[in-house]
């Protein structure tokens, strides 16, 4: 018997596969296309194992849809511009691309070790200037179609990385990278005019049919579309000036008790207050973010309420009014609002109710709790008996007939901030001339590259070059300035997807390769990406859509967020977290390899550098190999759940594909004792029964994978595994046969590797990789019997097939004759039976 090295069974495929240029793709009007697509990854120097998760996933889809027919795109690249080659620059006195590229080896090795079938010829890096050359194109565009323009705004600023953040960058206020609080601070910035795509992004929403619906809710907030109306309210004791407010809830303005402004109000510079001014510095100096307690100051200025001119409001400065959205000021209804509630009770202000339920057996205690419902009005004068509905309505006609108040629709997008104050970038290409103004660097001279020789010692390396910078006007000959900020790094993940299509032509792509390609059938990527990366490829490719370079709306198809994956976690008893592989586990305890200190086993969580609860998939694949990993990390659970990291898992993954090599080895070898039936008859109908379930199967699996059910194809699998071994001397030589051809096949997108060899084994003479998908033959699927797995405590032991709707005594006493299930009942009595017909018989002892 041959001993199953996975090392050397996966170089052999691998460099077939390599050799025989088995995945690059051409196009082909003969067949239909699929193009899956992984989102690419930051080279940081390792792939974790929720890299090696992802890339499995888009795999087995790549590889079963080839094996379907189709004309498979599958391409990876290296989203390789950002902050942390230039953190490590600072840090070990190297340059961020010596840096990066070595990670780029280093991390292509590993992935290539995983077995993934990716058209390497489509290799991209984005920052290469062959491919940001065609990005600062675009801008170019962009901005001659007006959708960039630069502005002084209020930015987001990471005190930590230096640079500015996106809104969609901050989260509960702090960096989404360095954790930092961020600070706001007002800079001249380019920008991006994603709002005038903000109806075209929701509506689109409703096609993305392939979409997991929190992904696209979390867009449909994130646009924050919502309709309601600006009413002036004019300052008091003043002739002149008002404050203007958004608002969707006008109709309980009689339940108003104060405003509400943002700290970068123009209002606020009719306040003179000492007091006043010096809150504003602290208020401009950080960003609300949701954990904050809601701060308000009182200023001197009061407006008049609208409707009743005698009743006078006051202006506070708060912390929790943004002067991006809306108006940047709101009025406050304590009594109908939470936030305005927690706002009203601290600063001791009235809470006025005007809006009580439909119902009488719903009573209300405003002063305890804001009610927020809809209802019917009341203290609201010409709104009074009114449901909310049509008070609404009512008063914006009010308001409009008075000319203080207007519809408005308002979204809660804001335009993307693409400027970064940072070195290891795609270079902005705009020039500034004191002649001419602002100008787009002319096509011809690009790329804009970057320095090579800068350093990183205080402020943005561009800005403190000694020479980059500056250039001559192209137009009037005169000295002038580059930009020195380079783009958000989410900018050419915008459109990745697109150039893979055509990675090596002169032009950012080519219409007949997209129109070939496009859309993206399959995506896989994680979920944190809802409101940027994935909002932003929308973005771009309507965007681009616009000017005619793309006959594309939407970029991706289907989408599929997979899980993370957990682990437990360890520290000793002075508190210090523990790699895994540091924890040894005796029959006294548990403890710690190196210091041999006490352990505690603490929660399962994601796995993550800081808690040292990972796993790294190098020194997995140099001990169970390959295939090994990628059938646990799909075995136990679906894709878009989150997998417990299990030792016991991989173990018990390891001994399948051991056991299924020397099944197959053995049968090779003629060494598996086949047929011992001497009745004709009963041969014949073990073996038609057989047939059954391998074709069964087939149906089964097939379906599974076109719901992507890893998991379940796993089981099924398995199932048939379990199966011929049960029924193994009692078939003939050719079922068995074409029992393991099927069980290798079916196994192939998830194990390829030991599937090519074991296929080989069996006298294959075409590759796996450039087969067909097997088929399951109608005539074996008839409903008269039923495959049905016998488990002893929950763990499956074998299955039967029997008649459908065969009774529990029947199911039983058939069970009882397998192998498995009979010597595990020997000396031992059965508590109880769990029959689901035509299902399952679990038998607990």
């Amino acid at each position: 018997m041959s001993k199953y090295v996975a090392h050397d069974v996966e170089k052999k495929w691998q460099e077939y596969w390599k050799e025989k240029r088995a995945f690059a793709a051409s196009i082909d009007s003969q067949r239909q296309k699929f193009y899956v697509l992984s989102m690419f990854p930051y080279p940081s120097g390792k792939i974790h194992m929720g890299h090696a998760r992802n890339y499995i996933i888009a795999d087995v889809i790549a590889r079963y849809k080839k094996a379907m027919g189709y004309n498979v795109l599958h391409p990876m690249g290296w989203d390789a511009f950002g902050l942390p080659a230039e953190n490590a620059a600072i840090l070990h006195n190297e340059h961020p691309k010596k840096w990066t590229y070595e990670n780029i080896s280093t991390m292509k090795k590993q992935i290539e070790q995983l077995g993934i079938s990716y058209d390497w010829d489509r290799e991209i890096v984005t920052c290469s200037p062959d491919y940001y050359k065609h990005e600062q194109a675009m801008f170019i565009d962009f901005y001659n179609a007006d959708l960039a323009y630069q502005k002084e705004a209020i930015v987001n600023w990471d005190p930590v990385d230096q640079t500015v953040l996106a809104n969609e960058q901050v989260e509960n206020g702090r960096g989404w990278r360095s954790g930092a609080i961020i600070e706001q601070r007002k800079l001249k910035q380019w920008f991006l005019r994603i709002t005038n795509f903000a109806d075209e992004l929701l509506d689109g929403l409703g096609d993305l049919k392939g979409w997991p619906e929190k992904i696209k809710l979390m867009q449909h907030h994130w646009i924050g579309k919502s309709e309601g109306v600006t009413i002036k309210f004019s300052l008091a004791d003043s002739e002149e000036g008002s404050i203007e407010v958004y608002s969707t809830r006008p109709e309980t303005i009689f339940g108003a008790s104060f405003i509400a402004v943002s700290p970068h109000h123009p209002i606020l510079s009719r306040c003179q207050d000492i007091e006043v001014q010096d809150s504003l510095k602290q208020f401009n100096a950080a960003t609300f973010r949701e954990d904050m307690d809601k701060i308000g100051i009182r200023t001197s200025l009061s407006v008049l309420h609208p409707f009743d001119r005698s009743i006078k409001l006051p202006v506070y400065v708060a912390n929790f009014v943004l002067m991006e959205y809306g108006s940047g000021a709101i009025f406050g209804c304590p009594a109908h609002d939470v936030r305005d509630h927690e706002f009203a009770k601290k600063y001791h202000l009235n809470i006025i109710q005007v809006v009580k339920p439909t119902r009488q057996d719903h009573p209300t205690d405003v002063e305890n709790e804001a009610y927020t419902d809809d209802g019917i009005l009341f203290n609201s004068r010409f709104l009074d008996g009114l449901d909310t509905v049509e008070a609404k309505r009512r008063v914006i006609r009010e308001l409009e007939r008075l000319q203080i108040g207007t519809s408005k629709t308002q979204y809660r997008l804001r335009d993307w901030g693409v400027s970064r104050q940072r070195y290891w970038g795609c270079p902005i290409p705009m020039i500034y001339c004191k002649n001419c103004g602002v100008l787009p660097v002319p096509k011809y001279h690009l790329p804009v590259t970057l320095p090579d020789d800068v350093s990183f010692e205080g402020g943005n390396p561009l800005s403190n070059h000694p020479t980059w910078k500056h250039v001559k006007c192209h137009i009037c000959g005169s000295d002038a300035e580059r930009e020195t900020d380079t783009f958000d790094t989410f900018v050419e993940s915008s459109w990745y997807f697109a150039r893979f299509c055509s990675p090596n032509a002169g032009i950012p792509f080519t219409h007949r390769e997209t129109e070939h390609w496009l859309p993206v059938d399959q995506y896989v990527g994680g979920a944190e990406h809802a409101v940027m990366h994935l909002l932003y490829a929308r973005f771009f490719t309507l965007a681009l859509n616009r000017l005619q370079s793309i006959n594309l709306r939407e970029p991706f198809v289907n989408l599929l967020n997979q899980g993370m994956i957990s682990h437990e976690t360890y520290r000793t008893s002075g508190g210090a977290w523990i790699y895994p592989d540091d924890v040894i586990k005796t029959g006294e305890g548990i403890f710690c390899k190196s210091s041999h200190e006490p352990v505690t086993v603490g929660r399962v969580e994601k796995m993550s550098k800081s808690k040292k609860n990972v796993i790294e998939p190098e020194e997995m694949i140099l001990k169970y190999g390959a295939d090994t990993i990628r059938l646990f990390l799909l075995s136990d659970s679906p894709p878009d759940r989150d997998l417990e990291w299990s030792e016991d898992g991989i173990d018990g993954a390891s001994k399948y594909l051991t056991k299924l090599y020397q099944l197959v080895d053995d049968f090779h070898k003629k060494e598996v004792k086949t047929c011992l039936e001497s009745d004709d008859t009963t041969k014949e109908k073990v073996c038609f029964e057989a047939l059954c379930e391998i074709h069964r199967t087939i149906k089964d699996v097939t379906n599974l994978l076109e719901n992507l059910h890893f998991n379940k194809v796993i089981a099924r699998v398995r199932e048939l595994t379990n199966y011929l071994k049960d029924h193994l001397n009692r078939l003939d030589e050719n079922t068995v046969k074409q029992a393991l051809t099927t069980i290798i096949a079916l196994l192939y997108p998830i194990a390829p590797h030991i599937a090519e060899e074991l296929h080989e084994k069996l006298g294959g003479t075409t590759a796996l990789t450039f087969g067909t998908w097997p088929q399951a033959d109608s005539h074996f699927l008839e409903k008269n019997n039923v495959v049905l797995p016998v488990q002893i405590n929950g763990k499956i032991r074998g299955s039967l097939t029997l008649p459908t709707d065969v009774t529990e005594v029947e199911a039983l006493a058939a069970a009882k004759t397998l192998p498995n299930v009979e010597s595990r009942l020997a000396d031992t009595s059965i508590k109880r039976v769990i029959y689901v017909p035509n299902k399952i018989i679990n038998i607990v002892i």
